[in-house]
């Protein structure tokens, strides 16, 4: 198992460790509200969109969902979440493949679910329209929340069945172990770039500083934060002091200027046409008193 930045792994208990497999309601009221910052973790996790729009973004890619929608978040993939309307609710599956092992290795473990594990399988992050699939996550979902009599059983055959349709229809990469392993180191060597830019988004950074965390020259660092997270350096940063001037703006009384000042923006008039920019809506509508 690789070493991981631990300030980005979510931490992942299970309501049972013998059935690790767990499912979140989630509501929000208002658009432009963090959902989960930037992390990962091992667990495969199963967003379902129930009620309202969202953006998430897996791996580089933002992804803007809707009532209906999945998304799949693969295993030690990067994702981030914010609300898109005044009005959202979705259902967060996370599941430990452990699982689906069996006690002894077959054609089934072999094959998919090891693969799957150690994202050499990768699955379409965005499925729209596939009512079996819908079906499935739907099922699993309710035998969670009801915990009948027999739901273990109902859970773990629908969570085979669900990857199975998503192997079938919504696979998008089959990845070597050498790729996998390039894919992982990545992440692996990036992580204290993301930490330290979540702990010291107040303060100047540099391009040149974060390089020198990886090793890297300024030019392949540049390439391979845009290739992780899918935006340049400073829309990153500029991203995770948005979301910190956001939080604090609903839970604080400190002033727009001060806000401003607090999460690293030098200029109040650059922060405001930024925070709008990004956020759809101007600082001080986003108050929440």
């Amino acid at each position: 198992m690789l070493d991981y930045d631990k300030q980005l792994q979510e931490p992942m208990d299970m309501p049972d460790p013998e059935f690790p497999i767990k499912v979140h309601t989630q509501r929000f009221n208002r658009a432009g509200v963090v959902l989960f910052p930037h992390h990962w973790h091992e667990h495969l996790e199963f967003i379902f969109i129930e009620r309202g729009e969202a953006v998430f973004e897996c791996g580089r890619t933002p992804i803007t969902v809707r009532a209906g929608d999945l998304i799949a978040v693969n295993s030690n993939e990067l994702h981030y979440g914010v609300s898109a309307s005044s009005d959202l609710l979705y259902y967060a599956i996370i599941a430990d493949t452990s699982l689906l092992h069996s006690a002894v290795s077959d054609a089934a473990e072999t094959k998919f679910i090891a693969p799957i594990q150690q994202n050499q399988l990768l699955l379409r992050n965005h499925i729209r329209g596939d009512q079996h699939i819908t079906n499935c996550v739907l099922t699993i979902i309710r035998e969670l929340e009801r915990c009948e009599f027999g739901y273990e059983l109902a859970v773990k055959s629908e969570l085979y069945r669900l990857l199975t349709l998503l192997l079938r229809r919504h696979i998008v990469t089959v990845l070597s172990q050498a790729e996998q392993a390039r894919r992982i180191q990545t992440v692996e060597r990036f992580a204290p770039v993301l930490r330290h830019i979540d702990t010291h988004y107040q303060e100047p950074l540099f391009v040149d500083d974060l390089a020198a965390l990886t090793g890297l020259s300024r030019f392949h660092f540049s390439r391979l934060f845009k290739e992780l997270t899918g935006h340049t350096v400073s829309e990153y940063v500029n991203a995770v002091r948005l979301d910190r001037a956001d939080y604090m703006l609903r839970h604080t009384q400190l002033t727009v200027s001060e806000i401003a000042a607090a999460t690293g923006f030098s200029d109040i008039y650059y922060f405001s046409r930024t925070f709008k920019k990004h956020k759809q809506r101007t600082p001080t509508s986003v108050r929440g008193f």
